[in-house]
């Protein structure tokens, strides 16, 4: 079984990506195997809305990470995305990259890279901003299907540095929890697959519009 964590930090090795390294090294002593996917710094393209990816499942949009990430995707049992904080919200890029990756696997194009996989937001600030970026990043999640991992607290680190990460016992604490925590529920689903437990059945998605 494989976790795919994604830094959607401008930063490859900074905050974001040390909370990451914390829930790396637990689930490696529970047996999964992980990935740590940078989004990169260089500019991600916001979603142009054309929809056609709801048709092709892919995004009209190259050249730049999406398109390597959802490929990654397809092999992984669970996902960890983390985000820095930057104005009470998650960064530029990981919202234009989870906009878009995301779209692409809603109904109506036969993908299911996402559906009923585990997953859990993880979100570093040097102050404030974090539970306001973690429900942002959780909503990805209840929209896609997907069941979220929660740990004995919300899942954050303080810090402006990865040493100053390194110092706040609490955050570390919750993320090995919410490491545990995926790993248990992989398991649980393995167990249940092997048992001929099946999926929940699909439904055809209802469209409303509020203004007819």
């Amino acid at each position: 079984m494989k976790v795919l964590l994604i830094n959607g930090s401008p930063n490859q090795n900074g905050c974001t990506n040390r909370a990451l390294v914390e829930i790396a090294h637990t689930l490696h002593e529970e047996d999964i195997e992980t990935e740590i996917f940078w989004i990169g710094n260089k500019a991600i393209s916001g979603c142009l809305a054309c929809y056609t990816c709801m048709k092709t499942g892919k995004c009209v949009i190259k050249g730049d990470k999406v398109s390597e990430f959802l490929e990654l995707a397809k092999g992984a049992d669970g996902f960890i995305f983390g985000s820095p904080v930057h104005y009470a919200a998650a960064s530029g890029a990981i919202t234009s990259f989870m906009n878009r990756a995301f779209l692409s696997d809603l109904a109506g194009n036969g993908n299911k890279t996402f559906y009923m996989k585990p997953a859990a937001a993880v979100v570093s600030a040097r102050r404030a901003g974090t539970t306001a970026t973690f429900d942002q990043l959780n909503k990805y999640f209840t929209i896609q299907e997907m069941p979220v991992i929660s740990s004995r607290y919300w899942n954050m680190v303080h810090g402006n540095t990865p040493e100053d990460v390194e110092q706040d016992m609490e955050g570390l604490h919750v993320l090995r929890v919410l490491a545990r925590n995926m790993a248990y529920f992989l398991r649980c689903k393995e167990a249940g697959k092997k048992a001929g437990v099946p999926l929940p059945k699909l439904e055809e998605y209802v469209f409303t519009n509020f203004i007819r």
